[in-house]
């Protein structure tokens, strides 16, 4: 049995994902085991669990801030937007099926919320505390019957709620006031706080407004967190991400409509030797240090995508100069000659899809499989890697075959078998493993091609680890945390 509370939000973006990583940090910290949980998340940034599961990258950063490995319990459903208002389905780390939106809203929500509850009960019986994240607004009425992340489920557990709204978009008060307004009488029972997020200046100025909503609802006001500045966490999606600007070394980041896995391009921005510039048109391009082709939820879609804003021109003129170009998961796909589609898994239809034709290989999407597994890197046969070893992740529907060329890794899968991976002529690479630039000495072998020189750098999770410890101590100096903590409930 565990103590649970939830922390949900007025609207998306509102900082629930991190103010939950805030919390899970902080009683961490106090030496209690915790867990992070999200019924359902919509996300294109995934990670890979230790048991082979899919989840949303930030139920892993989640679990990272309470020090535990991830698992898919944390996040039981997740869904992948894959275009033409469908998405990928996946329970408990596996790919079901796609499915388009209405019926995902109109049916089985009964079956996915026992999905849901099952794995909170299997958290709450290894952990001391669960902090659940709501998604996106706990008060949208035209799915409220249907939602399983938010109110229903918070009924269902017993969990004291609180209400985050992000202050810095405006209409904070009114979000708090309507949000109450919005919800079941029986569910305003549990709402038994409100968190203002991102608040910038003088905080006696909230008083009026403060004391108003305390009266108008019945609920206090347990927190003003204030903005926090260069915040160096993953984006959530591809909402939030933006340009960074700065370091010498320029990274042209294609940003296809469907990428996904862009944390891979985060990694380049904690370090402050580069720059990364997020690419969507031919104008955009400019003179860049190298390009990289992030990873794609639809590979059809956006390989035709390249084509349709010549960056499929830019990018095979770039590398025939002589510019480095690297390609990730989808991004390698789409460096091959072709990509096969016979059951029109990835496209809707079948189909074979020309690509930019910088290495020589071969995309097939045999059937609806997805690999899902953590790998080492063990040796590496580009000049630009490091030879030490180094760990990533594989999340991809596709086989790539190289018809030529050298492999660029030989990596040990989960199994332990040590296969050849990837595919690399001197200036252009590919690979389907996600998470290598989190290491230190890839950025800085890739620094080393540009500025002659190698320093040391730390990786990202040394640099999310003490990003975590900062905001939670923030979050710690300027809520009520014990009151918090204290409303958490036996689940």
């Amino acid at each position: 049995m565990a103590k649970v509370f939830a922390i949900f939000g007025t609207s998306s973006h509102c900082g629930k994902t991190t103010l939950v990583a805030a919390f899970c940090r902080a009683l961490s910290n106090r030496g209690f085991r915790v867990a992070p949980f999200k019924a359902q998340n919509m996300s294109l940034n995934s990670y890979v669990t230790p048991e082979g599961g899919e989840i949303a990258r930030a139920q892993a950063l989640q679990a990272f801030a309470s020090r535990t490995e991830p698992s898919v319990h944390m996040n039981p459903v997740l869904l992948k937007p894959s275009g033409r208002m469908r998405s990928q389905l996946v329970l408990l780390g596996k790919p079901v099926r796609d499915i388009d939106a209405k019926r995902y809203f109109s049916e089985n929500k009964k079956e996915l919320l026992e999905i849901a509850l099952k794995s909170l009960k299997q958290l709450c019986s290894k952990f001391d505390f669960v902090v659940i994240e709501g998604a996106g607004s706990a008060a949208e009425p035209n799915l409220y019957e249907s939602d399983i992340a938010n109110m229903n489920l918070a009924q269902r557990v017993g969990a004291p709620v609180y209400i985050v709204c992000d202050i810095d978009r405006g209409g904070c008060f009114a979000s708090f006031i309507g949000t109450l307004e919005i919800i079941k009488a029986e569910h305003r029972k549990l709402v038994k706080g409100f968190i203002i997020n991102k608040f910038r200046g003088e905080i006696s100025l909230l008083k009026g407004a403060i004391e108003y909503t305390e009266r108008k609802t019945g609920v206090r006001v347990v927190g003003v967190v204030p903005y926090i500045d260069t915040l160096k966490l993953p984006s959530e999606d591809s909402v939030s991400i933006s340009s960074k600007i700065g370091g010498k070394i320029v990274v042209a980041a294609i940003r296809y409509p469907y990428i996904s896995n862009f944390t891979d391009l985060e990694d380049f921005m904690l370090d402050d030797r580069f720059s990364v510039k997020f690419v969507t048109s031919v104008e955009e391009f400019g003179e860049p240090s190298l390009v990289i082709l992030p990873g794609s939820k639809n590979v059809a879609h956006d390989v035709l995508w390249l084509k349709k804003t010549r960056l499929d021109q830019k990018i095979q003129c770039f590398a025939q100069n002589g510019g480095l170009v690297i390609g990730v998961c989808g991004g390698y796909q789409m460096l091959g000659e072709r990509i096969e589609d016979p059951l029109g898994i990835e496209g809707g239809r079948p189909a074979t899809y020309t690509g930019l034709a910088l290495l020589p290989v071969v995309t097939v999407f045999k059937r609806f499989h997805k690999i899902l597994e953590r790998v080492e890197v063990l040796e590496s046969n580009h000049p630009l890697f490091p030879k030490s070893v180094f760990k990533g992740y594989e999340i991809r529907m596709g086989e790539p075959k190289r018809l030529g060329a050298k492999p660029l890794f030989v990596i040990k899968t989960a199994a332990g078998e040590k296969v050849e991976e990837g595919c690399a002529t001197q200036n252009v690479i590919g690979t389907s493993v996600h998470g290598i630039f989190e290491s230190g000495e890839v950025r800085s072998a890739i620094a080393k091609r540009f500025l002659g020189f190698e320093q040391p750098q730390p990786s990202s999770w040394e640099i999310w680890d003490k990003e975590l410890d900062r905001i939670a101590n923030v979050v710690q100096e300027n809520t009520d945390f014990e009151f918090v903590i204290q409303s958490a409930r036996d689940f």
